[in-house]
């Protein structure tokens, strides 16, 4: 490890990718809609740059494996990231539209080294007594940024402009490529057995070794699919705020109330890290979730708030056992791309859940909820039914 570098360093390179990355989107949103004055091209850049995170992810994963000092392509990565939103930002309304959702597109290619790519490197930084309790306090810096970064994006807008929110996000990214660049090398050990193979070839050993080890399969199968409940729930926001909370822009607020109990269960966890198996936890959170999505369907003020507070505490605690899977599970040689590939499968899952309950939503708002509710408990039926099947193939 190098001299001065720590736990805490890491931590704050994190915190501060993780925050300009959740800034991002809205910055873009209010951008857009500044500059253009049009909705739709304001939400095509926001699609662009996160559907190109399910392509990107898989190959900076197996990048990040291959080479010998990972944590300067992941700055790289970072430096490109932000480049791309201040490239974004100077061609709207001097390029045509289509450009700039190129540009987005390019953007989001890297977006996976914010989230799984990063993580991925802190076995290199904790030893491993140490690992469960980093692991935790590695989950919670997504919860800070999934409740500052949309602040962020809304106060800098408010006083310095749309425009100024995209730079305060790409800035924020900036800041944490230096801390990235100073991460820990590979391993010679390591790095002789990661290199040998084409890219091609360390992509499909990726998803072979997903598919074939039943915990890691498990895990990842019922976080994707919460995911995708989890976009169901995102496309009913607006409406729940504007039917139940007062107006649409209040249904933020339950964003906000998630975010908070999410943090709160994961700091518990990052005092009591081996008080329960991570593969528990991914199951058990699923039901959490479900629950909470049911509660939400009531269509009440208070319950919904209730809901908000208790599908934090089934999301928080989910992400922090899926890491310790697989932090687990992973071969050293194939953890990166593991990482940025969970990652751009539960992008991918967010995004049709919000495709799928868009028009129901619009027909019946308890009836998308409860599918939402429907979708996360089956995710945890389905990760037992994984590990049943498992547990038979071993006899």
């Amino acid at each position: 490890m190098p001299k001065g570098y720590s736990v805490r360093s890491y931590l704050a390179g994190a915190t501060a990718a993780r925050v300009g990355d959740e800034m991002s989107g809205p910055a873009l949103l209010l951008a857009g809609l500044a500059v253009t004055g049009s909705a739709t091209g304001a939400s095509s850049l926001l699609a662009g740059i996160t559907v190109a995170a399910a392509v990107g992810g898989p190959v900076l994963g197996a990048l990040l494996d291959r080479a010998v000092r990972p944590g300067r392509l992941l700055a790289c990565a970072l430096a490109l990231y932000a480049a791309g939103l201040a490239a974004i930002l100077a061609g709207l309304g001097r390029l045509p539209t289509a450009w700039t959702v190129l540009l987005a597109v390019l953007t989001g290619l890297l977006g996976p080294a914010l989230s799984g790519g990063w993580t991925a490197q802190l076995p290199r930084v904790a030893a491993a007594p140490r690992l469960p309790r980093a692991n935790a306090l590695d989950a919670m810096t997504f919860g800070a940024a999934a409740l500052a970064g949309p602040a962020l994006a809304g106060a800098a807008a408010e006083v310095l402009g749309a425009s100024a929110a995209v730079v305060v996000a790409a800035a924020l990214v900036a800041v944490a490529a230096p801390v990235a660049w100073r991460l820990p090398t590979r391993t010679a050990t390591a790095a002789l057995r990661a290199r040998p193979a084409p890219v091609t070839a360390a992509l499909a050993a990726g998803f072979r070794v997903v598919v074939r080890s039943p915990p890691l399969a498990r895990a990842t199968l019922v976080s994707v699919v919460c995911c995708a409940a989890q976009g169901m729930l995102t496309a009913c926001v607006p409406l729940l705020g504007a039917r139940v909370l007062g107006g649409a822009g209040r249904g933020a607020l339950l964003f906000s109330c998630a975010a908070v109990s999410a943090l709160a269960a994961n700091a518990v966890l990052a005092r009591h890290p081996r008080s329960v198996a991570p593969d528990t936890v991914v199951r058990l959170s699923a039901l959490v979730q479900a629950a909470a999505l049911a509660l939400a369907a009531t269509g009440r003020p208070v319950a919904l708030l209730v809901a908000a507070l208790v599908l934090g505490v089934g999301e928080g605690p989910q992400l922090t056992a899926l890491f310790a899977v697989r932090h687990r599970e992973a071969p050293e040689h194939l953890r990166g791309q593991i990482f940025t590939t969970g990652a751009s499968l539960k992008v991918t899952a967010f995004a049709l859940g919000v495709a799928v309950a868009g028009p129901l939503a619009t027909w019946s708002l308890p009836g998308a909820l409860l599918t939402a509710a429907g979708t996360a408990a089956g995710a945890a039926f389905v990760g037992r039914s994984v590990g049943r099947r498992a547990g038979r193939e071993s006899i």
